[in-house]
């Protein structure tokens, strides 16, 4: 793995250290007397104190020592000429060996041989010292003591007369409860699977899927199989190594939802229990299952960060694009992912990973190899489970519509109903929902029941998070006037 540079400056080379002070010549002393008289105890000058614990002002600092310069580089390491913007290595010898001049009052001229002064001599210990060291002394007796009876109790409960401590239990009997994250993880592990696809012509790519039901069926992506479609080579492997290989059974671009079947699947399946995203809430504990960058098995946590997140992504084949109203997680999320469970605390699958953003990426569910930076985004399952459903009985999607063409330009104002539709056809379709509702073009939705619109990938979001039939209530704006109505969802069968 390599590492890069945080950009800061590699140190100058030190300055030459100071210079040791000389001690002062000694003075010529007078001739001693015929009877000397003792001399009284040379007082230390007024205003000083002399502290054995401190060394002496103008003691001389640690000299750093520099590599001799024809010394053998590490083993394994070549010499190599520094690169371009770095500063030059300290010579291997400083200039200032042989001695130069130091800072402060050193003089010029002496090298590191110089001398130390003498130490001031230690002033005479007073009556409390000797308080202090019998107070020290006691201590000493009471800790040895206190370690004497501890020592005696350790060694009476210990025959060897060890005083490590063993752990009660070992890691492999742990009781993990069935809430935590293992617990979770070793519960639905089992019912992922990794997915390879591989076009006709060797193209393809890794996911992840999760069983859906007894019979064999593997909700994952539409991204994940869509090299497989057309002829292409599908496989899954579980985590226990056994690899099967399937077939696609439906696939909807639009919700970016697909259904792969188990050849010969397994009679023991066990299919991941489907939670209630509708009833997620910010802040809520989530854990994915993936494989990112081809590390099958990867299990990685988060929390919900937000909720009806408008997202639209592809599948980088210049397809028309999937839009979805996602659930937002800082759970890692990277390629290898896509189409993996999002589970909730409780083991219950309320997402299927989709897309990221990613600033390598240069967008949602771009197909750059980038890394997570904590911006996730899944399939509510409500949705997937409704998509799945409808895949794995007629193998075609069913999406639900309002009957108007919306504009796809970013805004924030609303979702703008065109003034013409696709190929040419009217914008809003006759005796659809929307025409029944009095709709026309240039009016500019801005709610849908009580979802704001700022744009038209996120009322198309939104309205297929609903299924055909549903009545749902348009706030739109017309002349500068607020209006509302309510209408009936229609269908629309098939991604063309």
């Amino acid at each position: 793995m390599s590492t890069e540079n945080e950009g800061t400056e590699v140190p100058p080379a030190p300055s030459a250290p100071p210079v040791p002070v000389e001690s002062p010549a000694a003075s010529a002393q007078p001739p001693a007397p015929a009877n000397p008289v003792p001399a009284r105890p040379e007082q230390p000058p007024a205003g000083t104190v002399a502290s054995p614990d401190q060394p002496a002002a103008h003691a001389p600092q640690a000299a750093q020592v520099a590599a001799p310069a024809d010394a053998a580089p590490h083993p394994g390491t070549t010499a190599s000429a520094p690169e371009a913007g770095w500063p030059p290595p300290p010579p291997a010898t400083p200039a200032y060996a042989a001695g130069g001049s130091g800072g402060g009052d050193a003089a010029a001229g002496h090298g590191w041989g110089a001398p130390y002064p003498p130490q001031p001599a230690p002033k005479q210990k007073s009556g409390r010292g000797g308080l202090l060291a019998a107070i020290l002394v006691a201590a000493l007796v009471a800790g040895g003591l206190g370690g004497g009876l501890g020592y005696t109790l350790a060694k009476d409960n210990d025959s060897t007369g060890s005083t490590t401590v063993s752990a009660a239990t070992s890691g492999g009997d742990v009781k993990r409860d069935p809430g935590t994250v293992a617990g979770v993880a070793a519960k639905a592990l089992p019912s992922t699977v990794t997915i390879q696809a591989e076009s006709t012509n060797g193209e393809g790519g890794t996911g992840t899927g999760f069983v859906f039901d007894t019979q064999g069926h593997i909700v994952t992506n539409n991204h994940v199989v869509a090299d497989a479609v057309n002829g292409g080579k599908l496989t899954a492997t579980f985590p226990n190594g056994k690899k099967y290989d399937a077939e696609v059974v439906g696939h909807a671009q639009g919700y970016d939802v697909a259904v792969i079947k188990l050849k010969n699947a397994p009679s023991d399946l066990k299919p991941l229990p489907l939670g209630n995203s509708d009833q997620v809430a910010v802040g809520d504990a989530t854990i994915a299952i993936g494989a990112p960058f081809g590390l099958s098995n990867t299990v990685t946590t988060g929390i919900i960060s937000a909720k009806n997140r408008p997202v639209a992504s592809s599948d980088g084949s210049g397809s028309q694009a999937s839009y979805m109203s996602a659930l937002q997680t800082d759970a890692s999320i990277n390629p290898g992912n896509s189409g993996g469970p999002l589970l909730d605390a409780g083991g219950n699958v309320i997402g299927i990973n989709s897309a990221i953003q990613s600033t390598g990426s240069g967008g949602l569910g771009g197909t750059g190899q980038s890394g997570s930076i904590g911006l996730g985004f899944a399939i509510p399952i409500n949705q997937a489970k409704y998509v799945a459903q409808q895949l794995i009985k007629t193998g075609k999607p069913v999406y639900a519509k309002i009957g108007a063409s919306v504009s796809l330009e970013e805004s924030s104002g609303g979702a703008t109903i065109t003034s013409q539709g696709a190929g040419g056809s009217t914008s809003v379709e006759p005796g659809g929902p929307a025409a029944k509702a009095g709709l026309k073009a240039g009016d500019v939705i801005t709610k849908l029941d009580d979802h704001v619109i700022d744009s038209g990938p996120t009322l198309i979001g939104e309205i297929w998070t609903h299924q055909p039939g549903d009545k749902v209530t348009i706030t739109y704006e017309r002349d500068g006037k607020s209006h509302t109505v309510e209408l009936t969802l229609g269908s629309r069968v098939g991604d063309s």
